[in-house]
């Protein structure tokens, strides 16, 4: 009886002192973040600069691996599908997530019941953006240039998000400039600045390259109000577009059913990074700024934004692929 007892209280004092050791296992290897967009993308350019910042914090390598195909949600459903440990995390456009079930016919994620959301990183607007070379130099200006150019005008999209924005342009301005889709944001911009397309609806990160560089100049930012990282670019409601009021957001998450203190940790870590005086002035470098909410706001935000996506979808014409 005494050896049994003795037994029974090693078990229980072991079980007391490995528990936190078993609590300290996460992270156990390297945390993946998986970028549906490719390397030198906008959203890749991000990453990497969050990447750099947890680092530090995770104490084990933070890798940013590129899964670019079907506007990003290929990368989400790896996600959705990896292992709920928490060592695989995506950083995407939630506004992006909310529009799924009406951009696609066969949807390879469900937003509401895939993910663990972790909280938001960001938002930004996006932009109306010509060549440096055109004549357009307002919206205004542009309007009347398309028009003059009726079939003949085209412009350029690479995201749902610009397709949205500017299927809301040209039903306000009256315009029909055809559209033309590209894989990356690097051969819109390319034909952008060389004049093969009329205008694009430009990411923020790369707008703010090309207007640095000179190959772009942008007319209008889709936010009712102008952003606080590019206060020169008017907005569109300023402007006599008052329906547009365009903004687009990030989240981060996980798979759905990871234990509850991994996802603390990850949300600790990430707000302490959004916290970062380096990380508010990067943000602001690219047309972005530090977005901070809980797992459960954010999640709300997401069903909020499926709403908007429906009216969007309707307005802008989009047929599910």
């Amino acid at each position: 009886m005494r050896t049994s007892i003795a037994l029974t209280a090693l078990c229980l004092a072991s079980a007391w002192i490995v528990q936190p050791a078993c609590a300290e296992e996460y992270p156990s290897r390297e945390i993946k973040l998986i970028c549906g967009f490719p390397a030198g993308s906008g959203a890749d350019v991000t990453y990497r600069f969050v990447a750099e910042k947890l680092r530090p914090l995770v104490g084990k390598p933070v890798i940013v691996e590129n899964r670019p195909g079907l506007q990003g949600y290929l990368a989400a459903a790896e996600v959705a599908k990896s292992k709920p440990d928490g060592h695989t995390v995506m950083l995407a456009g939630g506004s992006g997530l909310a529009a799924v079930r009406f951009v696609l016919k066969h949807s390879p994620v469900d937003p509401l019941n895939d993910f663990d959301y972790i909280g938001t990183l960001l938002k930004q607007g996006w932009y109306m953006s010509v060549g440096a070379n055109s004549p357009a130099r307002s919206v205004s200006e542009l309007t009347s240039y398309l028009k003059t150019k009726g079939s003949k005008a085209s412009y350029a999209t690479s995201t749902n998000m610009g397709t949205v924005f500017a299927e809301l342009y040209k039903a306000a301005a009256g315009v029909q400039p055809l559209q033309i889709n590209y894989k990356g944001i690097n051969d819109a911009m390319n034909d952008l600045s060389s004049g093969e397309v009329d205008m694009a609806m430009t990411d923020p990160p790369f707008t703010i390259g090309g207007i640095h560089s000179g190959r772009i100049r942008a007319l209008a930012v889709s936010t009712a109000k102008r952003s606080a990282a590019t206060p020169d670019i008017p907005a569109m409601a300023e402007l006599g577009f008052g329906d547009i009021d365009f903004a687009v957001w990030w989240s981060i998450q996980i798979a759905a059913a990871t234990p509850k203190p991994v996802r603390d940790q990850l949300a600790r870590w990430f707000e302490a990074v959004l916290q970062m005086d380096e990380t508010k002035k990067f943000f602001a470098s690219i047309g972005s700024e530090v977005f901070i909410s809980s797992p459960e706001s954010t999640r709300a935000l997401i069903i909020e934004d499926m709403e908007h996506w429906r009216e969007y979808a309707r307005r802008a014409k989009i047929e599910p692929m």
